[in-house]
């Protein structure tokens, strides 16, 4: 995994250094995240931050590239009901570094885009909130028991302005969060990450 991790950020780093005609610059925005589960619906969305840098190159005419190296906060709540546990929530905070590569085609001013994505997980927060309100943390989950690679596509549109972009993207994970058959993944129901990012970039 560790080599998978070095791989993919000299890439990126390669990217940055041997394109200097490349516009480059710093990216904040807003996740609203959540996670999705095949038959549960009882999924409470969460806020965070996404911010990082990234690097536009043009390929031919009005088609391009984007590599982007992001900090991004992703999340959400499920529910639980049952006999053992009693009703309550998990809440789940689960911070990426993600590594997006998108392709982009301008049309003026506004371009679409779209590329694969993958996140390496750097913390993990969970928290249990029992049906009473009283808050948990739990013991039985730390990060040993969260997949650390996450990967999946991403597809948003974008304004250019004078000095920067304004867009908004959806994030949709092909990975679960939780290892298969540790209690991580139980707690999760299997679920992946998706996120809507709201954000605005200015050139350096």
């Amino acid at each position: 995994m560790k080599t998978i991790k070095i791989i993919c950020l000299s890439a990126l780093m390669m990217a940055f250094v041997t394109t200097l005609k490349a516009q480059t610059g710093f990216t904040v925005g807003t996740n609203i995240s959540n996670l999705y589960v095949d038959n549960v619906d009882d999924e409470n969305a969460k806020v965070g931050l996404n911010i990082g840098i990234y690097s536009k190159h043009n390929l031919a005419g009005n088609l391009g590239i984007q590599y982007e190296f992001l900090y991004s906060q992703n999340g959400a709540a499920l529910q639980y009901d049952n006999f053992l546990s009693g009703s309550g929530t998990y809440r789940f905070n689960l911070n990426y570094i993600k590594v997006p590569v998108m392709f982009t085609a301008n049309f003026g001013k506004l371009n679409i885009h779209a590329g694969p994505y993958v996140g390496f997980l750097v913390d993990v927060k969970i928290k249990d909130v029992d049906g009473d309100g009283s808050i948990n943390s739990v013991q039985e989950l730390d990060r040993d028991d969260f997949n650390t690679l996450d990967y999946g596509m991403a597809a948003g549109l974008g304004y250019d302005f004078d000095g920067g972009i304004l867009g908004v993207r959806y994030n949709y994970g092909f990975k679960e969060i939780g290892k298969s058959g540790s209690f991580a993944g139980e707690a999760a129901s299997d679920a992946k990450n998706s996120a809507l990012t709201l954000y605005v970039g200015f050139h350096f």
